[in-house]
């Protein structure tokens, strides 16, 4: 057996151990790393998992690139047509990565009741339009079927069926401005049918999006049943999002402009990536105060035991070795710390993923409750770094044993 492991592992299990002046600081330093990764575990999960979820549902509503024509510049509404005839639709040879492509289009419109009204944007989605997101929003009735006959069904948000006194069923009195005026009618007007009500938890959008069938707009438009307003595109992993925009740019017609949500939503992606700095700001503290507190035991432990490292000393041990005594045992300590950290912040972040109890103001979080991604890649790399950077910080105070004077430590009182 190791000589260092095997007099470390004497000290550990030795019953004056239990019962010596150190106890208590040794107490203190272990709890503070089962703290520090308590603390640790829990921002990097919920400033993950906030990033991810905003990011999902900005996506659900946008897609994660959009193809549009250069004319449309940045309105809401779809102005000009795009053909379904085109080399990258529905697959996209060129670019690795899309998982899934939907044609769209958008057109204003205003809701009317006998004694309120609201504006709202119709997004006209079609057959293959992918509802997988929008099932966890679902909050109400069920989502509407377009893959038949052309029907009045539409899915409206929580927040306008409320504003309005709308329920599941109720029918919606949609008004909408017609391009050419010349006619004596002026508008077109619409009468949907609530069949699901959704509550993604971003206001921005519940508060903006009614979805119904594209062959309403096509139609009020006039525009060819083979034409959409955008397409929406789907990728598999969004940190090449920039990538894969500037991919899909150079792959498409001169006519056709691309752009991702990143930059489309540049405020708030930039806002997310504000979370990043704030993680690892609030790890390097903590790291920092684990490790001032392992020092401190570790100097604890060695003023203990400053006769027995003389006597080790004086048979010729050398400092290295007796270092790496203390070293190991305050590493032992760290995994004490480290477990009981983990076995803590897993089981409280696995309650807040089940049970949603902390909330937060979706106002201003976009979410009403605070999410959780829980992987075993950064919990890994959490104590890892954090055992080694703690030990790092150990080496230094572990030089004083290379102070100890044999002769007077075996003296020491």
């Amino acid at each position: 057996m190791n000589f260092e492991y095997f007099i470390a592992k004497r000290l550990i299990k030795g019953k004056e151990h239990k019962s010596s002046i150190s106890t208590p600081i040794i107490k203190i330093a272990i709890f503070a790393i089962a703290i520090g990764m308590i603390m640790m575990l829990i921002t990097v999960a919920t400033g993950v998992g906030l990033q991810r979820k905003i990011r999902e549902k900005v996506a659900a509503f946008n897609g994660h690139i959009l193809i549009s024509s250069f004319d449309n510049n940045s309105s809401v509404e779809s102005l000009i047509p795009i053909s379904t005839d085109q080399n990258f639709y529905p697959e996209f040879p060129e670019v690795e990565g899309i998982v899934h492509m939907q044609g769209v289009a958008t057109k204003m419109g205003l809701i009317r009741t006998a004694s309120d009204f609201d504006g709202v944007v119709v997004k006209g989605v079609g057959k293959n339009y992918n509802w997988d997101s929008f099932k966890e929003y679902l909050v109400e009735g069920r989502i509407p079927d377009f893959t038949g006959e052309l029907n009045e069904e539409i899915l409206l948000s929580s927040h306008i069926a409320n504003r309005l006194g709308f329920r599941i069923g109720d029918k919606v009195i949609t008004y909408f401005l017609k391009k050419n005026t010349a006619s004596n009618s002026k508008t077109f007007i619409r009468a949907f049918e609530i069949v699901g009500i959704y509550n993604s938890g971003f206001l921005e959008f519940d508060e903006t999006f009614l979805f119904a069938d594209i062959r309403h707009v096509i139609k009020m438009n006039k525009w060819k049943p083979d034409e959409v307003g955008n397409f929406e595109v789907f990728i598999d992993d969004f940190d090449q999002i920039d990538k894969k925009g500037q991919e899909i740019y150079e792959n498409i017609p001169s006519t056709l402009d691309s752009q991702t949500i990143s930059l489309k939503y540049a405020t708030i992606f930039e806002w997310l990536k504000l979370f990043d700095l704030n993680i690892i700001g609030i790890i390097g503290i903590i790291i920092l105060v684990a490790g001032i507190n392992m020092i401190t035991a570790l100097l604890v432990l060695i003023l203990e035991r400053t006769p027995m490292i003389g006597i080790l000393k004086a048979l010729g041990t050398s400092d290295w070795s007796i270092r790496k005594v203390f070293l190991y045992n305050a590493a032992y300590l760290i995994l004490i710390g480290l477990f009981w950290g983990n076995l803590i912040g897993i089981g409280l972040l696995l309650i807040q993923e089940q049970y949603g109890i902390v909330g937060l103001n979706p106002e201003t979080y976009y979410v009403s409750t605070a999410p959780v991604y829980i992987d075993i890649g950064y919990i890994v790399l959490l104590n890892i770094g954090t055992m080694l950077l703690c030990l790092l910080m150990l080496l230094i105070p572990s030089y004083i044993i290379a102070k100890i004077s044999p002769t007077k430590s075996i003296r020491f009182q």
